[in-house]
């Protein structure tokens, strides 16, 4: 049983509950920008090896949280394990980023991959979990995440990170049943390892979609929401009342708002290219909101800082349903004390 929490400010967030301040909580929070982490990869060896262990995975998680006043803790991970566990050979190259020695590039290729026991290939990922809950002790909410099935597929038919997306827009128009063949194995994946991950202890899970804002509406609307739909869909069934917040977020996706609602997640996250404004206005109270300041403000004066955080707040107003986050993930340069600043400005300033 978990533990009751001694600040809920996140969790009554997600359920449009009012709060005696905006509870934030930061993409990347635990990361490259902070030299505690630096120097744990560095004795770790490289990147999955410090995700691939329990207890290193559970000290990154914890390092933002003993630093900071933030409102919840990010499970340390990657949301390319799914595809690693599926074996295709995910290996990183040093300021290149992500590889795979396998490609999904063929329907064969779609038919031969197998949908791995997520239990069993991913227990590291639910030992951390339970490691982070222990030493976490009530204090914040834990979130738990993955990759979107457009996301993660994405990587698998690119084979790495891209910058025009060929390769997978090609296989998505000349082969769109193996897509969809191969997104469906995804979200199966996607939905059995959220799953665990609940189990093990995070009080909420978000999908990451940060590839689907390259697609048009209606491809958008197939191939990635609707399977991400599918997801929510699949936990809200193994789980009932069980089933914890689910938050969903699509870089560059604000046009889709309105078919976001129809996911039933419960938070929709959104960057920094709309106003706050026009999303409350758009959302109508229908779902919780997060984010949305632009990561490239923690590189400016405290004044700046400041001045974009009251306004982000007026501009949402006093409803409920808010949860200050970033439009994106922590840039690695980033001055950890600005992020002190920031997050003790937005409780300054949303102190009821």
């Amino acid at each position: 049983m978990m533990k009751p929490l001694k600040n809920n400010r996140f969790i009554q967030a997600l359920a449009r509950k009012p709060v005696d301040a905006t509870p934030i909580w930061l993409m990347r929070q635990a990361g490259r920008y902070l030299p505690e982490y630096r120097e744990l990869r560095a004795s770790a060896g490289d990147f999955l090896a410090l995700c691939k262990n329990p207890k290193l995975a559970c000290e990154v998680t914890m390092q933002p949280i003993r630093r900071f006043e933030l409102d919840a803790a990010i499970l340390f991970s990657d949301i390319l394990t799914i595809p690693d566990a599926m074996g295709l050979g995910l290996h990183f190259v040093k300021d290149e980023g992500p590889r795979f020695h396998k490609k999904i590039d063929s329907k064969i290729a779609v038919d031969e991959l197998s949908v791995p026991d997520m239990r069993e290939s991913l227990s590291y990922v639910y030992e951390a979990i339970e490691c982070i809950q222990v030493e976490l002790a009530g204090e914040v909410p834990l979130i738990g995440f993955s990759g979107s099935p457009w996301t993660l597929a994405t990587y698998m038919v690119e084979g790495q990170a891209s910058k025009d997306f060929r390769h997978i827009k090609r296989f998505l128009y000349q082969e769109p049943e193996a897509m969809h063949q191969l997104l469906d194995k995804l979200a199966i994946s996607v939905t059995e390892y959220l799953y665990q991950q609940i189990l093990s202890g995070v009080h909420a899970v978000q999908i990451f979609d940060t590839w689907g804002g390259i697609l048009s509406t209606p491809i958008y609307q197939e191939f990635s929401l609707n399977y991400m739909s599918k997801i929510i869909r699949g936990l809200h069934e193994k789980l009932g009342q069980s089933c914890v917040p689910i938050i969903i977020f699509t870089k560059n996706g604000h046009q889709w708002l309105e078919l976001m609602l129809e996911s039933s997640a419960d938070c929709v996250g959104v960057d920094w290219s709309i106003s706050m404004e026009n999303v409350k206005k758009r959302v109508a109270g229908r779902v919780a909101i997060q984010g949305n300041l632009d990561p490239a403000i923690l590189y400016a004066d405290n004044t700046t800082i400041e001045k974009a955080v009251v306004e982000l707040l007026d501009q949402f107003g006093e409803a409920p349903g808010h949860i200050f986050n970033l439009g994106h993930g922590m840039l690695r340069d980033v001055d950890p004390e600005k992020v002190d600043f920031l997050v003790k400005t937005v409780h300054k300033h949303s102190q009821s």
